[in-house]
């Protein structure tokens, strides 16, 4: 049985239609990930990795990972004086015969001896550091203590400059703005250094140390 001309030529061109591949640059439109449920896994409605603070102590730093802020002042003076002093002093003499065989000058008989010593000492020194640094929980006892490290880095146009910090802190001693003074670390290791053109030239340089090693003045 033949088709008419009209349903033949339809078929023919419909079919390479169909197979017709999509032009180049086309890109299927992907569906768009679920927005996450605002409760947990299990069905409820409070989630603890959505943020928690304790109705208690609040978003005051207590566990491992929190942030805190260490308040650097720290102020030392020392002061040493010593003096020491002595004195000796020490006299003898002969009185000899001054006539016949034996008869001998009595200038030089006679002896005398003085030391005296004087010294004195005197030292003195003074420092200071303030400023800011922030650290994380890196250690929680159970004591109520917990240790704390931290690093802050300063690029500058003239070099690199970064502050260390570590030690323990009581738990209690973090204020509501979870800061706490560096006078109340405990084993506080603080550590500020720096490179670059102006701490190259502040240190000595290698020959003139060479020289004050073997200098013996």
């Amino acid at each position: 049985m033949r088709l008419p001309i009209t349903a033949a030529v339809l078929l023919a061109i419909a079919a390479p239609a169909a197979a017709k591949k999509p032009p180049a640059g086309y890109e299927p439109a992907l569906p768009q990930p679920a927005a996450p449920a605002p409760h947990s896994a299990d069905g409820a409605i409070f989630n603890a990795s959505a943020g928690y603070a304790p109705l208690v102590t609040g978003a005051r730093a207590h566990a491992v990972g929190d942030v805190l802020t260490i308040n650097l002042v720290e102020t030392t003076t020392t002061a040493k004086t010593a003096s020491s002093k002595t004195q000796r002093a020490g006299s003898g003499s002969v009185t000899p015969p001054t006539a016949g065989p034996f008869a001998i000058d009595p200038n030089a008989l006679n002896a005398a001896a003085q030391s005296s010593f004087n010294g004195q000492g005197q030292a003195a020194q003074t420092s200071s550091f303030s400023g800011t640094v922030s650290v994380t929980i890196a250690e929680v006892r159970a004591n109520g203590t917990a240790l704390v490290r931290g690093e802050k880095r300063m690029m500058l146009s003239q070099g690199q400059e970064w502050i260390q910090f570590s030690g323990i802190v009581r738990l209690a001693d973090i204020d509501p703005d979870n800061a706490v003074a560096s006078g109340k670390v405990a084993d506080a290791r603080v550590e500020y250094a720096g490179n670059g053109a102006i701490q190259r030239s502040a240190r000595e340089g290698w020959l003139s140390k060479f020289f004050n090693l073997v200098s013996p003045f």
